[in-house]
């Protein structure tokens, strides 16, 4: 073994979990059951979600793996009513301009069968919004940038975390992506550093709630997965 850089300390496994092949396949295929049940939601209850379950949520997120260790995200997690009422208010002067021209023809076409328009009543009509930051760069205590890693890969992992554990809570979200979204550094009071790239809706379903049918439309195993078996596994 070659010489360890002078600040890595190894320590021991923490947490190892040992199942069998046929545990292992029990508990993934119950995960991915779980995961079925996930649907973007745009319609919601009044009902108010726990400040705690929202943080267990990204404290989930910010567990997921990232370049250097360097965790470059920040999660803003907004429940103050006039807060999301700005917010809706400047997304919707955004999709506006997006629909109006700012797409192109195929992206408006591709938007058709899920039924988008430039109105988010979600943006308020949810308990929570939270809105993902991305850290382009790191700030030193002296000012001073400190260069992250792999920032785009490291921050949808802990979204995927995120709207995961969400998920396991019995809560309902939607993705949302208003193009440009530097407004959200402003009214969030986030410094310059930092990307806004996402915005979850959060809570609980309606009971009249929706979804468009084409979304409900997953590619299948064969089309997403290719292996690449070694001759000795090769089966006649």
């Amino acid at each position: 073994m070659g010489e360890m850089p002078s600040g890595y300390e190894p320590l021991s496994l923490p947490h190892r979990r040992e199942l069998s092949d046929a545990e292992a396949l029990e508990a993934v295929e119950a995960f991915r059951a779980l995961m079925r049940q996930r649907h973007t939601v745009r319609e919601y209850e009044t009902r108010a979600v726990p400040e705690e379950v929202i943080a267990a949520a990204i404290e989930t997120a910010g567990l997921a793996p990232s370049g250097a260790n360097q965790q470059p995200w920040h999660f803003a997690a907004v429940a103050d009513p006039e807060m999301k009422a700005k917010i809706r208010a400047a997304a919707e002067e955004e999709e506006r301009q997006f629909y109006e021209g700012g797409a192109g023809d195929a992206w408006l076409a591709a938007l058709e069968p899920i039924g988008t328009d430039a109105s988010k009543p979600h943006l308020t009509d949810a308990p929570w919004l939270i809105v993902v930051f991305a850290q382009r760069y790191g700030v030193n205590p002296d000012g001073s940038r400190r260069k992250h890693y792999y920032v785009p890969e490291s921050v949808g992992i802990a979204t995927g975390f995120l709207i995961a554990a969400l998920h396991a809570a019995g809560l309902s979200m939607l993705t949302h992506t208003p193009n440009p979204m530097k407004f959200l550094n402003g009214l969030l009071d986030r410094p310059e550093n930092e990307k806004p790239v996402m915005i979850l809706t959060v809570g609980h379903a309606a009971r009249d709630a929706t979804v468009p049918k084409a979304a409900t439309i997953k590619k299948p195993i064969e089309e997403i997965m290719s292996v690449h078996r070694g001759d000795a596994e090769r089966k006649d």
